[in-house]
């Protein structure tokens, strides 16, 4: 089912696939996110991401409430462009041989993963309030609140150290 088919007919079909589209990405960010612990230099950028590792496994979870609350079974559709910000961030750090330039690098590649988890938990907040679910509403709250305070995080140590030391 692609998102621009004629398969979803309702607001509550359109709201199910791009459940099933975030739950695919946060599985992709948890397979993700150990290469760049792994690659990161910088203390309190590998702290950060180990951080946001174990909320991620979290928002993996409240995911998995969320499939139980709408009575469906927790199921994943492809998400491409999760897929390309990953892919595009695996490539940018291959790219890169300085140490200091590929933390600022893996900052901007997790910065560009939260800003989508962002918009998506966002919209899926609106649907549910329009739907009447307010459990659901709680907690895509409670992860929405995770990826700003994560990217928030990440601005901080890119500004205050990494960028820095990357410029020379």
């Amino acid at each position: 089912m692609g998102l621009f088919t004629k398969d979803i007919t309702t607001m509550d079909g359109l709201f199910l696939h791009v459940v099933q589209d975030i739950y695919y990405a946060e599985q992709q960010i948890k397979k993700a996110l150990p290469k760049m612990v792994e690659k990161a230099t910088n203390r309190d950028l590998t702290a950060a991401l180990k951080n946001h590792l174990a909320e991620t496994e979290k928002q993996i979870s409240r995911l998995e409430q969320v499939f139980d609350l709408l009575g469906q079974k927790a199921k994943a559709t492809t998400c491409p462009a999760i897929d390309g910000i990953i892919k595009e961030a695996d490539e940018i750090a291959g790219e890169v041989g300085d140490k200091k330039v590929l933390d600022a690098a893996l900052i901007a590649a997790a910065q560009a993963v939260e800003h989508y988890e962002i918009t998506r938990y966002g919209t899926l907040i609106a649907w549910a309030e329009e739907l009447g679910r307010d459990a659901v509403v709680k907690l895509f709250t409670t992860t929405l609140n995770e990826e700003k305070a994560a990217d928030k995080k990440l601005s901080s140590i890119a500004e205050k150290k990494v960028n820095l030391k990357a410029a020379g």
